[in-house]
C-alpha cells in the first residue's frame, strides 16, 4: 500500500536543534518575526508535498501528517497552521469541496458510483471556521493533477485505448501502476472531470469511464452507441472465455473416454464421448454468435455514420438469436447458450431415429480411432526385436569344435525400430 511507505526525511531531520524549532508551534502573531515564520512554513511544506509523492498518495489529514511526522517520540505543533496555510494559498483543498466543485457533483460520486473515503461536511466547513480536525481528508492540488495527467497517458497507451467505454473495475486494473489504491484513483478521475477530459456514469449499477481521445479539447457525452457497442465488446469477451472453456471440457471428455476404455468400461467411454459431440457442438454455436458480434464492431470500426452501422448491427444480431436483445453481457451469453440447448433437443427430436443412428455410428468409429490409438501407446511389443534362443559360447570354449563367438550371436532382427514413435517424437 502506498500510504504504508515512509518518506524520506532532509539532513536537518538529525539536528537536534534545528528540528526542536521546527517541532514548536508558529507565534500566534506572524509579524513578530517573518524570517522564523515564513522558513518554519516553507519546511513542513515541501515536507508535506514531497512526503506525499513519495508515498503515491495525493491526499492527507492532519492525524496521518502528525503520526507521519513523530520523531523520538514527539510530534509537530505547528501542523494545524501549515495545513491551514497551504489550503488558503491554494496548494490543499479539503476533498469535500473538491468533489464539490465538479459539475455532475459529489453526491452522485458518494451515493454510488465510486467508493472512495467520505468526503465529509465537518463543521468547520459549513460554519466557515478555520479549525482543522484530525480525521477531515485534504487533496494535494499538484500532485492530483499529476495523477490524473499519468491516468490519461497510461489510458491512451494501452491496447484499450481504441475503445471509447472501460469499465471502473478494468480501468482500476490498467492503471495499478499509477493509481495503487482506489482512493487515490477516484481524486485522479475527478480532476479529469473537472478538465473536461472524462466522464464517469452509472448504467445498470456497473460505473463506466469515458475519455476524451487526443486532438480533443473535452470529451463528449456518452451517446447509445457508446453503450450499445461497450456491451458488444463486453460479449465478444465473455463470449471467447466461454467458448475456450467448452473447448478444455471437450478435451477432457476426450480424455476420460480413453481412461474408461483402457478399463474396459466402453458403455461409459460412449457416454463420454456423447457428451463431448454435445460440448463442441455448443461451442460451435456460441462461436457462430462470436463471428456475428465481431462482425458488427468491425462494421462500426470502419463506418463513418456509426449510429447507422451499429443499428443494423443490432437488427442483424436480434434477428440471428432470434428475438434475444441484448440488454446486458452476461444475460446476452446465458440466453445464447439457452437458444442452443432448446435448439439442439428441437434437432434430435425432428431427426428421430436415423439421425441417432448416425451419430451412434460416429460415435462407434471415434471409439475405434480411440481404441487404435490407446492400443498403440500402450503396446510397443511389434518394435521389440526377437528374443535369442541360441545360447552363448564360453569364450574358453571357443575353437575346440564347437563354432565360433559369432556363430554362437543370435541374428540380427530385421525388423524397423521407430525410435520417433517410441520417444513420442523427442530428439536425441
Amino acid at each position: 500500500m502506498a500510504n504504508k511507505i515512509k518518506p524520506t526525511f532532509p539532513d536537518d531531520w538529525e539536528d537536534d536543534e534545528r528540528m526542536n524549532f521546527l517541532f514548536s508551534d508558529f507565534k500566534d502573531n506572524r509579524d513578530v518575526n517573518t524570517t522564523d515564520w515564513d522558513s518554519k512554513l516553507d519546511f513542513w511544506s515541501s515536507l508535506v508535498v514531497r512526503s506525499c509523492r513519495q508515498r503515491g498518495a495525493v491526499s492527507l489529514s492532519l492525524g496521518e501528517l502528525s503520526s507521519l511526522f513523530r520523531r523520538k517520540g514527539t510530534q509537530p505543533l505547528g501542523l494545524s497552521t501549515v495545513v491551514q496555510c497551504m489550503a488558503r494559498c491554494g496548494k490543499l483543498q479539503r476533498e469535500s469541496e473538491f468533489a464539490a466543485n465538479v459539475d455532475s457533483g459529489w453526491l452522485s460520486w458518494g451515493v454510488g458510483l465510486l467508493v472512495v473515503k467520505p468526503l465529509k461536511w465537518t463543521i468547520s466547513t459549513l460554519l466557515g471556521s478555520s479549525r482543522v480536525s484530525q480525521d477531515e481528508s485534504f487533496v494535494v492540488i499538484d500532485l492530483v493533477k499529476e495523477k490524473a495527467a499519468a491516468l490519461l497517458e497510461a489510458y491512451r497507451g494501452s491496447e484499450v485505448s481504441s475503445r471509447s467505454l472501460l469499465a471502473f473495475q478494468e480501468l482500476s486494473e490498467l492503471s495499478s501502476d499509477v493509481c495503487p489504491e482506489e482512493s487515490t484513483l477516484c481524486m485522479a478521475l475527478l480532476q479529469l472531470q473537472r478538465e473536461k477530459k472524462c466522464i464517469v456514469s452509472l448504467h445498470e449499477g456497473e460505473k463506466i469511464v469515458k475519455f476524451s481521445q487526443p486532438g480533443q479539447h473535452r470529451v463528449s457525452p456518452v451517446s447509445d452507441v457508446d453503450v450499445g457497442v461497450y456491451q458488444l465488446q463486453r460479449s465478444e469477451r465473455l463470449l471467447d472465455e466461454r467458448i475456450k472453456a467448452l473447448g478444455l471440457e471437450a478435451d477432457n471428455c476426450r480424455e476420460e473416454a480413453r481412461v474408461l476404455l483402457q478399463d474396459k468400461k466402453k458403455s461409459q467411454a460412449l457416454r463420454c464421448l456423447r457428451g463431448r459431440k454435445r460440448v463442441e457442438k455448443r461451442a460451435d454455436n456460441l462461436f457462430a454468435q462470436l463471428e456475428t458480434i465481431r462482425g458488427i464492431l468491425d462494421r462500426i470500426a470502419q463506418s463513418q455514420t456509426d449510429k447507422l452501422a451499429y443499428q443494423t448491427g443490432v437488427a442483424a444480431l436480434r434477428l440471428g438469436l432470434k428475438d434475444i436483445t441484448v440488454e446486458g453481457a452476461e444475460s446476452l451469453v446465458d440466453q445464447i447458450q439457452e437458444l442452443c440447448d432448446v435448439q439442439d433437443e428441437v434437432n434430435q427430436t425432428i431427426a428421430g431415429v436415423a439421425n441417432s443412428d448416425e451419430t451412434m455410428d460416429e460415435l462407434e468409429e471415434e471409439l475405434k480411432a480411440l481404441m487404435l490409438d490407446t492400443d498403440t501407446k500402450t503396446d510397443g511389443t511389434d518394435t521389440l526385436p526377437v528374443v535369442p534362443s541360441t545360447p552363448l559360447v564360453p569364450a574358453r570354449e571357443l575353437g575346440q569344435g564347437r563354432g565360433t563367438l559369432l556363430s554362437s550371436l543370435p541374428n540380427v532382427p530385421n525388423n524397423t525400430f521407430d525410435i520417433t514413435k517410441d520417444l513420442g517424437g523427442g530428439k536425441f
